[in-house]
């Protein structure tokens, strides 16, 4: 190759970049496909092209283009994570597999990668390998804290697994880390309910929700100016002129975590029409990078039509990556996209909304039992703090009954699991579709689930997990005190 022929090919390939960063994507594509044929064996080429038909949404082009960078560059890293994610999200379980086998290869004494895939078996449904990898780990592992944790969330322990005495050997350690602390006792507190030692629970979570509430203390103040500012914002905001339907169309479900969302997903999901995002969470990270983030959100009725439909030209681009060409539905389970509902009701003239309610004590001990990513829900760390968010949002849901005048739906979990096929007729109705038998046939549909509730939505709808509250009565007190008179619904 000659120096000229070197120097264009960095020009084009730098021109690509350039392209790419302000949004001319076919452009850059098209040279880069280019330079592909000019270059074959050079990886940086479809590495770039996968990220761009990944912005673009064209899942299919990403997998074939980062599968020539693998094939190129098996062991770079940056390569087998794009193509990790290229396939996750494409759905293609098998490749993920042995994309993660490849790297615990490249990595034999590393827990992280075994971990990863042991975690990737338990949202696939493959639970009793998930298991089997998980104690091959422990095993090899035993002071690791997080792994038990993991494990904890969908194994069902009995009364004399070996595990639950090394962890509880570990949790004594004086030495251990104040994460290690925090994952050792969520998962004995789980370990001790599977067995029916229940007095036993809550000294565990006690001290688990307090070693998180160290790591990531919470700010109520900042939260409630937070939720308040931004519904301000969207004060007499009405439907906008002109706004297109995005494609797909969107369907929210909204809840508080541990409410029901993603049974309601799910059976939404099931659907032959609709393709399941899950906690996509682009609503609201558009709307805030668009029109200022939380307080500092400007008013919305204010700014030009454009700066609306503008909004919503860029949510679809946005969601292309996570939605299937074949379905013109696609769900979004994300937790906070209720605090926008005025602004998707008024840009999106084809998106329907659902709110799931539940028994607040039942939210609350779910809330209080289980770990989330570190810095998010932190209120969750407090029971008294958790009353008074929950109040919140249903005076953020309340505000939003009043005032979206159409493609607004509530249902109540207890509702939906004591009386299945009515109330998921009523759902799908809600959603703007015809019934479909598959949609109570949800637990066989397969594909990933991620969500603290994936080994439920494995499984019929079942009605043990409500009015799980009373076990735990004199623990939850705290709560309740702090719920005061409030109507429990």
């Amino acid at each position: 190759m000659t120096t000229g022929t070197t120097a264009k090919i960095k020009a084009d390939y730098d021109r690509a970049l350039r392209l790419a960063q302000h949004g001319q994507l076919r452009e850059a594509a098209a040279l880069l496909d280019a330079l592909a044929l000019q270059v074959p064996n050079a990886a940086e080429f479809p590495y770039k092209r996968a990220q761009i038909a990944a912005r673009m949404g064209d899942v299919d082009a990403w997998c074939r283009a980062i599968d020539r960078a693998h094939a190129l560059r098996p062991s770079e890293p940056a390569i087998l994570a794009e193509a990790l994610k290229a396939h996750r999200t494409a759905g293609h379980t098998d490749r993920v597999l042995d994309l993660m086998d490849a790297d615990i290869a490249a990595q034999p004494g590393a827990i992280g990668p075994q971990a990863d895939k042991a975690l990737y078996l338990q949202q696939i449904g493959q639970f009793d390998s998930s298991e089997k990898l998980f104690r091959k780990l422990l095993k090899k592992h035993p002071n690791d804290a997080e792994l038990y944790r993991m494990f904890a969330a969908t194994i069902r322990f009995k009364p004399k697994d070996p595990l639950i005495g090394a962890m509880r050997r570990l949790a004594s350690n004086p030495k251990l880390s104040p994460q290690g602390r925090m994952h050792v006792n969520y998962a004995l507190a789980k370990a001790l309910e599977d067995t029916k030692q229940t007095d036993k629970v809550f000294g565990h979570l006690h001290r688990a929700n307090a070693a998180q509430a160290a790591l990531w203390p919470d700010d109520p103040d900042a939260r409630d100016a937070e939720w308040q500012a931004v519904i301000d914002a969207q004060k007499d905001l009405s439907p906008v002129p002109d706004s297109p339907d995005t494609q797909p169309g969107l369907i929210f479900v909204t809840g508080l975590p541990r409410s029901g969302t993603t049974l309601v997903e799910q059976i939404i999901a099931s659907h032959s029409r609709v393709h399941s995002g899950g906690e996509i969470a682009t609503a609201l990270r558009t709307a805030y990078a668009r029109f200022g983030a939380g307080v500092d959100m400007r008013p919305l009725c204010d700014l030009p039509k454009d700066d609306l439909i503008g909004f919503a030209t860029q949510l679809a681009a946005q969601n292309r990556g996570h939605a299937d060409p074949g379905k013109p539905w696609l769900t979004d389970k994300s937790i906070m996209a209720f605090l926008i509902y005025g602004l998707l009701h008024a840009t999106l003239p084809n998106a329907r909304f659902i709110v799931v309610h539940r028994d607040p004590r039942d939210i609350a001990l779910s809330m209080y039992k289980n770990h989330f990513k570190g810095g998010t829900h932190r209120y969750t760390n407090d029971l008294a703090a958790i009353a008074k968010t929950i109040k919140a949002f249903r005076a953020a849901i309340a505000h939003w009954r009043a005032t979206l005048p159409d493609r607004f739906a509530e249902i109540r979990y207890e509702d939906l699991v004591s009386d299945p096929d009515t109330k998921a007729r009523s759902l799908i109705a809600s959603a703007g579709l015809a019934w479909e038998d598959q949609c109570l046939n949800f637990h066989e549909k397969g594909g990933t689930v991620k969500t603290l509730s994936l080994h439920q939505v494995r499984q019929p709808i079942y009605q043990s997990s409500a009015a799980a509250w009373p076990r735990y009565e004199t623990e939850l007190q705290p709560f309740i005190d702090a719920w005061g008179d409030t109507a429990w619904d």
